[in-house]
């Protein structure tokens, strides 16, 4: 006999069960989302705006700073939510979306640092080496394969956990 239940939505764990409590964590979510914001705001327009910062090193920066804002931009909304509004459902294709980006984040975030620390050890262990094997389109592929593993693991994560 099969099981013919479905599920619509999941039941998240409140923070704290008092109202006062609740909004309490609404606006020091708000503060941290909205510092996460400015401050990975302002290194993207730095690093876009300023030529001199277009080398290797700056331009993981920026990959970096879009990959944090990519995280905290798929947990912290809901949350907010949930504080402000007292609710604590979420839907199934949304819990399903928000781990799947929330993964693929993360596993771009580690996959990238890798790639900074390779950067680095050009830059510091063979600096007379370090333009011919860090071109931009080295950098431009290293940082591609870093979203693309990144997106593959979240897919095969997200597709194990809710199969």
């Amino acid at each position: 006999m099969s099981n013919g239940s479905s599920i619509t939505h999941f039941l998240l764990l409140a923070f704290a069960d008092t109202r006062e409590l609740q909004l309490l964590h609404f606006w020091l979510f708000l503060a941290i989302y909205l510092a996460a914001l400015l401050g990975n705001g302002l290194i993207i327009t730095a690093v876009a705006c300023d030529h001199r910062l277009h080398t290797p090193m700056y331009f993981f920066l920026l990959n970096l700073a879009l990959l944090d804002l990519g995280c905290i931009s798929t947990t912290l909304p809901k949350a907010m939510a949930n504080s402000l509004w007292n609710t604590r459902a979420i839907s199934y294709l949304g819990c399903a979306a928000q781990v799947f980006l929330f993964v693929t984040f993360i596993s771009a975030e580690f996959y990238l640092l890798t790639v900074v620390a390779y950067d680095r050890y050009i830059a510091i262990c063979k600096p007379l080496h370090y333009g011919s094997l860090l071109g931009s389109r080295t950098c431009v592929h290293m940082a591609a394969a870093a979203w693309g593993s990144g997106f593959l693991h979240a897919l095969l994560h997200t597709a194990n956990t809710f199969s």
